[in-house]
């Protein structure tokens, strides 16, 4: 038996059929017979974790560190908790903080989870997270929802499916073309209306994954915006793959919970030359200051914008479970 939260050994990140059927018997032995089967999996992101406030009795929880084979989320803002009940009168399980390639986890532990909520009988994956706006147009605590994805990690060789193909769930070689399900996006811009959020809210756009957990440099982040990024993050995507290789239907809500910087910032020639003139008495011209000179991503303010407008998209996911039958 494999024991719980135990890293591989190097070259060991691979998991078989059984060690994903000894989780789930885990999980599926002490839940009640009405939850044993979620229909609904859900991943809630950065500060997002007040979604399992508005779950339904009965609620069971397990924490990561207790359910074997699992991996353990160290980010701050994540609590480390599969949480089971009904949302929308629906059984449902919700992941509170998810695994980051950037915490050391292997790619195929990160996704572990997603392969354990279709196992359980989910048929539907919602995965929420927090990002930065790279398209002009986006304001901070705008909602996304994910149309496509660019992956960075995979077009570099990091992709949740390397390794041997896990048959018993899905194709060596799955489509991604349409890994965000048009009809849930339909039913989430339905699911917006209903609850109230604004229509110069929600936005629908390419999410870029990048493994972090730096932020992007300016250079980066002009390269993403050029080749159609509206925002960046460190996750979803892996999960999102795994997902639709386990034949789930997906959508992927991104909240946009900071402004990324993609002005070339100041030139340090053109700094000296204008102080060097003004010591010499003669007319210096300074270069002007792009809007987001001083722009600086940090964690603390992705909290703080998800903390605003977390009852919104609370209101949102649950709405679309609801709409989502």
């Amino acid at each position: 038996m494999t024991t719980p939260n135990s890293l591989p050994a190097p070259g060991k990140d691979y998991f078989l059929e059984a060690t994903y059927l000894e989780t789930v018997e885990y999980l599926q032995e002490r839940l009640p017979p009405a939850l044993k089967n979620p229909e609904v999996g859900i991943v809630c992101g950065s500060g997002l974790s007040g979604l399992v406030e508005t779950l339904e009795q009965p609620i069971v929880q397990f924490l990561y560190k207790d359910i074997p084979n699992f991996p353990i989320s160290t980010v701050v803002g994540h609590v480390s908790k599969l949480v089971f009940g009904f949302l929308s009168g629906r059984p449902t399980v919700c992941m509170v903080g998810r695994m980051h390639l950037y915490e050391g986890h292997a790619l195929t532990r990160t996704v572990f989870p997603i392969r354990i909520m279709k196992l359980l009988g989910c048929d539907t994956f919602i995965a929420t997270n927090a990002a930065g706006g790279l398209n002009p147009s986006f304001a901070i605590g705008d909602i996304m929802l994910i149309s496509d994805h660019i992956s960075f990690g995979g077009l570099g060789g990091a992709n949740a499916l390397i390794g041997p193909n896990l048959n018993f769930l899905g194709p060596r070689f799955p489509p991604v073309s349409d890994a965000y399900d048009f009809n849930l996006r339909i039913a989430a811009v339905r699911a917006a209306r209903a609850v109230g959020i604004p229509s110069d809210v929600l936005r629908e756009g390419i999410y870029a994954f990048v493994p972090g957990p730096s932020y992007e440099s300016r250079a980066e982040s002009r390269f993403l915006r050029s080749v159609g990024a509206d925002v960046v993050g460190m996750s979803t995507v892996p999960e999102v793959i795994v997902a639709r290789h386990c034949g789930m239907r997906t959508i992927g809500i991104t909240l946009v919970t900071n402004r990324v910087a993609v002005g070339k910032g100041r030139s340090a020639i053109a700094a000296a030359e204008a102080e060097i003139a003004r010591e010499e008495g003669r007319l210096a011209v300074d270069e002007p200051v792009g809007d987001d000179e001083g722009v600086v991503a940090t964690h603390a303010e992705v909290l703080e914008t998800s903390r605003v407008r977390s009852l919104e998209m609370q209101a949102l996911v649950k709405k679309l479970v609801e709409l989502s039958k």
